[in-house]
């Protein structure tokens, strides 16, 4: 209120000596016809002159409608006034601990930590894991239930109708032999996909991260399995868990996996088609608890497309105690119930 009762005082004021200026030159404007009937045509040009230097005296002297100076402060509404040390037309200085520009909260990409996400997949339903990011090489898919049957497919996608890697899985019990396998998936953007073809009843949890750095799995004790042919691998009741490993040349790989467990009693079974078994070769953990685990290759392709195997223990003796008795049967169950009973 105090800044806009100062500029009306101006205003006015400049309102009233212009109001006298104009005054003056309306009186100088009456005298004109009266000097010109009254002064000869000789006379005529030097009444002009005078008149003329009189109007512009005048005229110097009108200042109507004219805006003040501007001042420091700003007379816009809500209006801040400039920061000290800080230029008009300039930005001040950020305040410290304020970034002048923060980038937008997920600008930078993040990896897939060790402990993934663990993913509902219902029966008859499909879930895919995008990865991004190039330098992902590998990743690890887990597959299990609550014990009951699983059935599944995994598969590797890169690009438009590029499938390179295909895997179904069938799981008598996805809880006591969970399917946990490693996917080569070089020169990404890659996806997984995971399908469950059970149905509604049969639910299970997926989980897929990627692996850092390493190489892929290397195995040792290769052996070949020509097209057609099958090789079986049997272990010891110490054996809890074994790694397997196939590879070719560079050439297809499709290949059938087993567990066995007695005569003809398939516990797992895997199929898998690789489009280049050097480039993306396969590796899996498969879990044997019991005895009598006994694992069967079969090489599905024609004998122009053999592959190689390295099928060996991987964890030995750290499930269960085996030094105690089985009686009144030889399932884990009877076992157990023999124990709590002692």
């Amino acid at each position: 209120w105090q800044k806009t009762s100062r500029l009306l005082a101006t205003r006015s004021h400049n309102f009233q000596r212009d109001l006298s200026s104009i005054t003056h030159l309306a009186f100088a404007l009456a005298l004109w016809p009266l000097l010109h009937r009254s002064q000869t045509t000789t006379n005529t040009t030097t009444t002009m002159k005078i008149a003329a230097a009189a109007l512009l005296a005048f005229a110097a002297h009108t200042q109507g409608f004219t805006l003040p100076s501007p001042s420091g402060q700003s007379t816009a509404l809500f209006s801040f006034a400039p920061s000290p040390g800080s230029a008009q037309g300039t930005m001040a200085p950020p305040r410290p601990g304020v970034a002048s520009n923060p980038a937008p909260p997920g600008a930078k990409p993040m990896r897939v930590g060790k402990a993934a996400k663990v993913v509902k997949v219902q029966g008859n339903s499909l879930k895919t894991w995008g990865f991004l990011d190039p330098r992902v090489e590998r990743v690890q898919v887990k597959l299990e239930t609550e014990g009951r049957p699983l059935n599944a497919d995994v598969e590797l996608w890169q690009g438009p109708d590029n499938t390179p890697v295909k895997v179904r899985v069938y799981i008598e019990n996805g809880s006591k032999r969970p399917f946990n396998a490693v996917v080569e998936t070089p020169r990404g953007p890659n996806t997984i996909a995971v399908r469950n073809i059970g149905q509604m009843e049969f639910p299970m949890d997926a989980q897929v991260l990627s692996i850092d750095g390493g190489a892929p799995a290397q195995g040792n004790d290769f052996r070949t399995i020509q097209g057609g042919a099958l090789r079986t691998y049997p272990f010891d009741p110490l054996v809890d868990s074994v790694e397997l490993i196939l590879k070719t040349d560079g050439r297809p790989l499709n290949a059938l996996i087993e567990l066995l467990q007695g005569p003809n009693n398939k516990k797992k079974v895997i199929e898998i088609y690789t489009e280049d078994g050097l480039d993306r070769p396969f590796s899996a953990i498969l879990e044997t608890p019991g005895s009598g685990n006994v694992i069967r290759v079969v090489n599905t392709s024609p004998v122009e497309f053999p592959l190689v195997a390295s099928v060996q223990p991987y964890e030995v003796g750290k499930v269960g105690d085996y030094g105690e008795p089985v009686l009144g049967g030889d399932s884990d169950a009877a076992m157990a119930t023999t124990v709590s009973q002692w």
